[in-house]
């Protein structure tokens, strides 16, 4: 059965992005590209929905070495 050769790594709400790293480089994947995810809450007022940003998710997308 082969392996992924890519994997994306998620970094956790209690974890650091050294954390996040480290963890992929135990796995044996090397980071290739960095995105961040915004994370919005929807708000009505006045009868209008609104979109309001209160968080981002940080995600890697990483190959394998």
């Amino acid at each position: 059965m082969a392996k992924n050769k890519k994997m994306r790594y998620e970094v956790k709400a209690d974890e650091t992005i050294d954390a996040c790293l480290e963890r992929m480089r135990k796995d044996g994947y090397v980071p290739i590209r960095r995105t961040e995810e915004p994370i919005f809450k929807e708000h009505e007022q006045n009868g209008e929905k609104t979109m309001e940003p209160i968080s981002r998710t940080i995600v890697f997308q990483a190959v394998k070495q």
